[in-house]
């Protein structure tokens, strides 16, 4: 059970991760030319965790629809 556990944590950090870093680079496309100059900008406007805010809350609505495409194809393997 505490394994069960420990692999969907591991895999849902991993698909958060990669949330964060897919949005990071959609909306700071200059993180791949000039990093240096974005991590200035946010570190003058101390806006450290909005990132991770954004990342949160794209991750939830993802989570939640998964969760409820794992239910609906769970409903017609079980009736099948």
């Amino acid at each position: 059970m505490v394994k069960k556990f420990q692999n969907f944590l591991k895999r849902e950090i991993l698909y958060y991760i990669i949330t964060l870093v897919i949005l990071t680079l959609v909306m700071h496309i200059d993180l791949l030319t000039d990093p240096l100059s974005r991590f200035q900008i946010m570190q003058e406007k101390e806006n450290y965790f909005h990132p991770f805010l954004y990342a949160f809350i794209v991750y939830i609505i993802i989570l939640i629809i998964r969760k409820i495409i794992d239910f609906i194809t769970g409903m017609f393997h079980k009736n099948s």
